[in-house]
Parts: structure tokens; C-alpha cells; sequence
């Protein structure tokens, strides 16, 4: 005869199992390290103070008759040879900076994955093209190919440069991303989907992509600090964005200005800091993506803060053991 109830004691077994929480889904999510947090932090005051700054400040472009003047007397950040408040200017080129690299991040990101993801999980002859163009745009010297276009077009504005640095920024990307994606379209999940007639689009969207989150945005980091940088050193060069500011003009009108020579600090040492101090706080939260893709050099990350905490002799003796 069938049993029609349940044994009592798995019953009750199952009573005590714990229901799941939200602890158990937030375990899923990547852990906040100390240099992600400082990371975010910087970048976050960085992008606000460029976010708003703008609307608070006069015209960067204004003339005052007060020439070289230190920081004080209704100028916060000082003014420079033609009296233009340094502050106003900074505040307005850190809207520039980080409108550049968020555009060249952004085409970099699009067309990283349609010529890595798309290509590699369609194969086939459209594969082989995509990585022919890809090689070949990847072989082109970036730098000397943007000084030539910014040499002959004389009247560039920020939209330009930034397609200029995206167009020169997105292949190594897109090599990186069709190595993974070769990987992953050979997956079980993945010839499950194709077994059952789930259309190419939705695999790719729902199966592949969430698993190149992490290396998509490690990419789309690395081209902003590229896309900045390389603004920055165009600009310097005076062959940057004309009749805007961004950090990299900043940086050329004070050296034209003979800033350096002159001592006025207050000229060119902000819009360096910004620059330096925005870089390092992508570059850490490149580090932590780093570390979230594998998870290798997080242990590792670990294992030398310990080592710092550790004596030399306990430090002596965990190499002897290892040993």
C-alpha cells in the first residue's frame, strides 16, 4: 500500500531548515575591498564636483585687470595672467575631462562587444572578418593617427576628440572580449539553450553578456583613463579641443603662460592633481574588478597583508612550512 503521509521525523527535519534571506543573495554580489571603496569615493567627488561645480562658478572666459594674483580676495583658487578665475576654469574642465571619457567609454564599450561578442559567438566568415578588421585597426599606431587628425581639422571640439581617442581605443578590447567569449559559447548552459531553440539574440543577451560584466567593465575603466590621459597630452601638446576646457588645456595655458617659471602654483598644480588623483582612483577600481574576474589575486592580495602584520620570524617560519 502507498504511503499517504509524510514521515514525522523528515517532517520535522525540514521544519528547522533556515528560510533564505537576503544574506544569502547578497553573498553574490562583489565584496566592497578597502581600494574599492576609496576608488569610488574619489571618482564620486571628482564626477559630482564636475557634475555641479559648473552652475556655482563665473565665466571661465572672463577678463579681470587683476592679473597673476595668488589664491584670496574673492578668488578661491587664484587667478590667472589675464585674471580668469583658476577655480572657475577648473570646475568647467573637470566637466570637460569627464565628458570625454565617458563618451570614448561608452563607443569603446559598443563597439569592443559587437566586434568581439558578436562576431566570436556568430563564427563563421563574420568572425574571421570582424578579427581581420579588429587586427588591423589594433596594429594602427593610436597616438601619431590622433595627432595627424587633430593637426588638419582646425576647429575640434570635445565630441570630436572623443571619437577620435574611441576610434583608436577599442580594438585591443575587442580581442580580449572574443578570447572569453570563444570560451563561453562552448559552455553546457550555452548548448542547452541552442538544443532547445532559444533564439541567438537571447542567448547572447541573457547566457553570455552577464558573464562578461565584469571584464566589460574592467575594459570600459581602462579606456576612460586612456581617453583622459590621452585628451590630457593632446592638449598639452596644443592639439586638443579647441574653445573648451578641459584639464589638458588647463594645463597648456599654463604652460604657455609660464606658470611654472613664474611660481604660480595655483595654476597648474590643480588641474595636475584632479588628473593624477582621478586616474589613481580608476585605476583602484580597475585593481578591484581586477580581483572580482579572479578571484586567484584576492587570496593573494590577502596573503601579503598578512605577511605585513606577521614578525619576521612567524614570517620565516610560514615560509619554512610552505616549504
Amino acid at each position: 500500500m502507498a504511503l499517504t503521509t509524510q514521515d514525522p521525523t523528515i517532517a520535522e527535519s525540514e521544519s528547522h531548515l533556515p528560510a533564505p534571506s537576503g544574506r544569502t543573495r547578497r553573498r553574490s554580489l562583489p565584496p566592497m575591498t578597502l581600494k574599492l571603496g576609496i576608488g569610488l569615493s574619489i571618482a564620486g567627488a571628482i564626477a559630482l564636483f564636475g557634475l555641479i561645480g559648473p552652475y556655482f562658478v563665473g565665466d571661465p572666459s572672463r577678463v579681470d585687470n587683476i592679473g597673476l594674483s595668488a589664491p584670496g580676495g574673492g578668488f578661491l583658487l587664484g587667478a590667472t595672467q589675464t585674471g580668469q578665475d583658476v577655480f572657475a576654469q577648473l570646475a568647467h574642465a573637470t566637466r570637460g575631462s569627464l565628458t570625454i571619457g565617458l563618451v570614448v567609454g561608452v563607443l569603446t564599450l559598443v563597439l569592443s562587444t559587437f566586434f568581439g561578442v558578436v562576431g566570436a559567438y556568430v563564427g563563421g566568415v563574420v568572425d574571421e572578418s570582424f578579427s581581420l578588421f579588429s587586427n588591423v585597426m589594433l596594429v594602427i599606431p593610436g597616438l601619431p593617427l590622433v595627432i595627424v587628425i587633430s593637426s588638419y581639422v582646425p576647429d575640434k571640439s570635445v565630441w570630436l576628440i572623443a571619437f577620435v581617442l574611441a576610434l583608436t581605443s577599442w580594438a585591443g578590447s575587442a580581442r580580449v572580449l572574443r578570447g572569453f567569449t570563444l570560451s563561453l559559447r562552448n559552455r553546457d548552459y550555452v548548448l542547452a539553450s541552442r538544443v532547445s531553440g532559444e533564439r541567438s539574440w537571447r542567448i547572447l543577451t541573457v547566457e553570455v553578456l552577464p558573464n562578461l560584466i565584469p571584464l566589460l567593465a574592467s575594459q570600459v575603466v581602462f579606456a576612460v583613463i586612456f581617453a583622459i590621459l590621452g585628451e590630457a597630452g593632446l592638449s598639452f601638446l596644443g592639439l586638443g579641443a579647441s574653445g573648451s576646457f578641459t584639464w589638458g588645456t588647463m594645463l597648456y595655458y599654463a604652460q604657455n603662460g609660464l606658470a611654472l617659471r613664474l611660481g604660480a602654483w595655483w595654476w597648474f598644480i590643480p588641474p595636475g592633481l584632479m588628473l593624477a588623483l582621478f586616474g589613481a582612483a580608476l585605476s583602484l577600481i580597475n585593481f578591484s574588478i581586477d580581483e572580482i574576474i579572479n578571484p586567484k589575486l584576492r587570496s593573494q592580495t590577502r596573503a601579503v597583508r598578512r605577511s605585513w602584520r606577521m614578525s619576521r620570524a612567524q614570517l620565516q617560519s610560514a615560509k619554512e612550512s610552505t616549504l
